[in-house]
């Protein structure tokens, strides 16, 4: 018997009612969050190896932390439930979309470009490779079709509009980052599958439903696809989709490097995947000095007493961007899902204060509508 996947939360917004209703509401949105926030770890670590210091014989660490943090999971579910948070977005806001340019992006094999999908999903088109980070199409961020976080904005892309999907890059197994339905559906695109890159011990569950075009990194491995070098590079997180298994497989980010060829100069790119602030940017800028691109998350980040060690916010978004030398940042992981306390307008607006307050010119960390694509 295999032991039933939960999703990271509820967030749908609860009604203060006294009496029975409140506490089972309670009961069911702590016990669905639980599974992901406030799951223990047990398990044998099958790819342990005792000379790397973020493996353990149960799973895996962090490098600078212990563990992900010792806020209140609890208190947390509580302020949410009688704060009545998050609250509405300002003036009836909608998360910003546009028209995607379909037919281009299908047609496109030379131009060098970023469409961001939708929260932490982003086609990257480099040389001619085709490139989806942390794909999620599905109506919710959770095993179940009726509760868990609900999509405030529909794909900027569908299925049918896009290219052919070359490789799919995971950072970790959260539902809002690995979704079922997806890969299986992107498994089955026209003309092959992709090829999915993932951390240590995803491989086994992408087996187990189906999808054999898989391989798995530990940090700062590397590997060659179509001409491009992918190196997976440690980030703060941590990994879990059920109550019993936070910390068995890993976690972390992705490197893509082009090297120049022809009339077209290197390119380097950074996807920061699902993080909070550490030292291991510092880790990633000094092999790798700069980047042309970085995909950083700017959202699902209060309160701050809970949050900060998982997941940045944008101030510290913008010290990740000047960190690791981005010549551009496109703030992603915000707008898709409401997964944290702060309303869905507000992240892109923090944004703009903290780039300002750090002097970093406003054009060279950007949010993007939903569907949007830049060149470069």
């Amino acid at each position: 018997m295999t032991r039933p996947e939960l999703p990271p939360g509820s967030t749908d917004r609860p009604t203060k009612r006294a009496g029975g209703f409140f506490l089972r509401r309670l009961f069911l949105r702590s016990s669905l969050a639980a599974a992901v926030f406030g799951a223990g770890c047990t398990g044998i670590n099958a790819y342990y190896d005792p000379d790397k210091p973020h493996h353990r014989p149960d799973g895996f660490r962090n490098n600078y932390i212990e563990g992900k943090g010792e806020g209140s999971f609890w208190k947390w579910q509580w302020q949410r439930l009688t704060q009545d948070l998050p609250k509405p977005p300002a003036d009836g806001y909608i998360p910003p979309r546009t028209e995607p340019e379909a037919a281009w992006l299908k047609a496109n094999n030379t131009v060098t470009s970023a469409t961001w999908v939708g929260h932490a999903t982003v086609l990257v088109q480099l040389r001619g490779v085709n490139i989806l980070t942390d794909p999620i199409w599905s109506e919710r961020a959770s095993p179940f079709t009726f509760m868990g976080p609900k999509r405030k904005t529909a794909p900027g892309l569908d299925y049918a509009q896009l290219p052919h999907i070359d490789v799919v890059l995971i950072s970790h197994n959260h539902y809002d980052h690995l979704d079922r339905v997806t890969v299986l559906k992107l498994n089955e695109q026209a003309g092959g599958a992709p090829l999915f890159l993932v951390p240590l011990g995803i491989k086994p569950w992408m087996k187990d439903i189906g999808i054999t075009n898989v391989q798995e990194l530990d940090w700062w491995d590397k590997t060659a696809v179509k001409g491009l070098d992918f190196n997976f590079v440690p980030v703060q997180h941590w990994s879990a989709r059920g109550l019993t298994d936070r910390f068995q497989t890993l976690w972390g980010g992705w490197t893509v490097q082009a090297k120049a060829g022809g009339a077209q100069p290197p390119f380097s790119l950074l996807f920061a995947g699902d993080t909070g602030f550490s030292k291991d940017f510092q880790d990633i800028a000094d092999r790798f000095k700069r980047f042309d691109l970085a995909l950083l998350p700017i959202g699902a980040y209060e309160p701050r007493w809970f949050m900060q060690p998982q997941h940045v916010d944008p101030g510290e978004a913008v010290k990740i961007h000047q960190i690791v030398h981005a010549d551009k940042s496109i703030g992603i992981h915000w707008g898709t899902f409401e997964l944290a306390d702060e309303s869905l307008d507000v992240p892109p607006k923090v944004l703009a204060a903290e780039l300002k307050k750090a002097e970093v010119p406003a054009d060279r960390f950007v949010t993007l509508k939903h569907g949007e694509t830049i060149r470069f």
